[in-house]
């Protein structure tokens, strides 16, 4: 049997092969610190999981609005007027979608035409570069410099710019980097975007995982809203990856055409699961504010200790639960640091290469681990570096 061109072209993440590797490894017996998977290690708040039994109880379990209910795009319009300061976007731009990626993917379909060019940050989150070459554009990588804190040069996106190019992605905080771009740097890609005719994609999932800086929106910005698609949601923030809740902020249009696709793709996201949203959104933050004081510790500890291993250095990320450090200096590429990590060390981590041709010589942690895991696998990866068994 015969399969089309366009599904070869999919690529898979790097996360899962490692995960699925290291849980072999934990079936042998091994003992596995994972800091592979981007996924809080906390348990959804009572709060939220509480709303959310009580919308299936009260018989919220049935098909809604393609878009969304209109109480939950209503809390999710205040919330970005509220995180972004601006008071420009209405219930008509919200979408509701089952996790991030199908905001994404929906926003590249509504936009790109088979070759067209798409501009991605690399190393950057790999589902980009694959659904770019799966609508049968070109992915043109715009390299993140750790000399430049992991953000790229604003002088190096404008030379990537032809007349091919649709869409800009950005991704801020970043993963795999930590990476967070200035309002400089966000005025600048606006700019060119509007003199050039392009869409702005903004992934900005992990917006409320910022440390020592305001996290800044290139929605803020005036004018920008009309030609920018905003992509955030529950997963990273309210630990609710398994929930499976993302959205998009879009031009009232583009919504229009997006509740067309969801109705063809998936009919609803699920309802009573949108219950949960709104109650994470308007209800107490206590459990969030927990979290990032938190990852802000764990982050203080790799950090460290990474820097403490003779052939690694890390610069301290401004956002997410990632570290990238620089493993040039042990004369590992990445993918042999990786494998070296798993099969010695019991580490899972994931090659900078996972997320393009510019990660080489990186590799990343998560961080969504606890603190005497994170020792542990520092303290592992260490001695094997040295030539000791673990």
């Amino acid at each position: 049997m015969k399969y089309t061109e366009r599904i070869r072209r999919l690529e898979s993440e790097g996360a899962f092969a490692v995960l699925a590797k290291a849980k072999k490894l934990e079936a042998e017996g091994r003992s596995i610190i994972h800091m592979q998977i981007g996924e809080p290690d906390f348990d959804t708040p009572k709060n939220i999981c509480e709303a959310g039994v009580k919308a299936i109880h009260d018989g919220h379990t049935h098909y809604c609005p393609s878009g969304g209910i209109p109480e939950a795009r209503e809390v999710i319009a205040a919330e970005i007027n509220k995180t972004r300061k601006i008071d420009t976007v209405k219930p008509e731009n919200i979408v509701v979608w089952p996790g991030c990626k199908p905001a994404i993917f929906s926003a590249m379909m509504a936009i790109v035409d088979e070759g067209d060019e798409i501009i991605v940050p690399n190393p950057g989150y790999p589902t980009y570069r694959s659904l770019t070459k799966f609508l049968g554009a070109k992915a043109v990588p715009v390299q993140l410099l750790e000399e430049h804190d992991f953000r790229f040069r604003v002088e190096d996106l404008k030379a990537l710019i032809t007349p091919k190019t649709k869409m800009m992605i950005i991704n801020s905080p970043e993963n795999p980097t930590g990476g967070v771009l200035t309002m400089e740097d966000l005025e600048a890609i606006y700019a060119l975007a509007k003199k050039h005719d392009l869409w702005i994609l903004a992934d900005e999932i992990y917006s409320r995982l910022v440390y020592d800086a305001e996290f800044r929106s290139v929605l803020s910005i005036p004018g920008a809203a009309e030609r920018t698609v905003v992509v955030d949601g529950m997963s990273k923030t309210y630990a609710m990856t398994g929930w499976r809740l993302g959205y998009s902020v879009v031009p009232k249009k583009m919504a229009e055409y997006l509740f067309t696709f969801a109705i063809n793709n998936f009919s609803s996201t699920a309802t009573f699961a949108q219950y949960a949203m709104i109650e994470a959104i308007t209800g107490p933050q206590d459990d969030v504010n927990m979290m990032l004081e938190e990852f802000r510790k764990r982050r203080e500890v790799i950090v460290d200790g990474l820097n403490a291993i003779d052939g690694i250095s890390c610069l301290k990320p401004e956002g997410a639960f990632y570290v990238f450090p620089n493993i040039k200096g042990t004369g590992l590429t990445s993918q042999q640091f990786v494998d070296k990590a798993l099969d010695e060390a019991g580490v899972a981590c994931l090659a900078g290469t996972s997320f393009g041709d510019f990660g080489e010589g990186y590799v990343r942690f998560s961080y969504a681990n606890s603190i005497d895991n994170i020792k542990e696998a520092l303290s592992r990866i260490k001695k094997v570096l040295a030539g000791q068994k673990v």
